[in-house]
């Protein structure tokens, strides 16, 4: 069945999927290509990189109050991550979630772990099963 690790849900929804961990904090604004769902920051360790239907591990954010804009174009365009899983939550990064979950239909759980379980998720290669739900709890399970 795999280990079960909890966590805040920040938006809800379930998700599976190969986690994919950020080596340094993104903008989705000017550092990813919603229409190829490729990291294109210049400079970013992880440039070039798909995050297509991935769990993104993302410890925060950084950037523009556009990221949210950005991501949300991703996921209607189905090339954005699958679910997120952050040590910090941002507003601008749910906001991305909410839009496309509203307008478009396309849901991406996020959810904030604290230190430990961020610890064990970075040791994880598996696959990784999110759900988030609406009354605030989040569970991950580690395949």
């Amino acid at each position: 069945m795999g280990e079960l690790l909890a966590g805040r849900t920040v938006e809800s929804g379930s998700a599976r999927g190969l986690p994919f961990r950020l080596a340094a904090p993104l903008s989705f604004w000017g550092g990813f290509d919603a229409e190829r769902g490729l990291i294109v920051e210049k400079g970013h360790p992880d440039h070039g990189a798909s995050l297509q239907g991935r769990v993104l591990l993302m410890e925060r954010a950084k950037g523009s109050s556009s990221s949210s804009s950005v991501l949300a174009e991703a996921l209607r365009n189905g090339t954005g991550p699958c679910a997120m899983v952050m040590c910090e939550a941002d507003l601008i990064v749910a906001l991305g979630a909410i839009v496309a979950r509203e307008l478009y239909g396309a849901v991406m759980p996020i959810v904030v772990v604290d230190a430990t379980v961020w610890q064990r998720l970075c040791d994880n290669e598996g696959p990784l099963t999110v759900t988030a739900l609406d009354d605030g709890s989040a569970s991950l399970r580690l395949l």
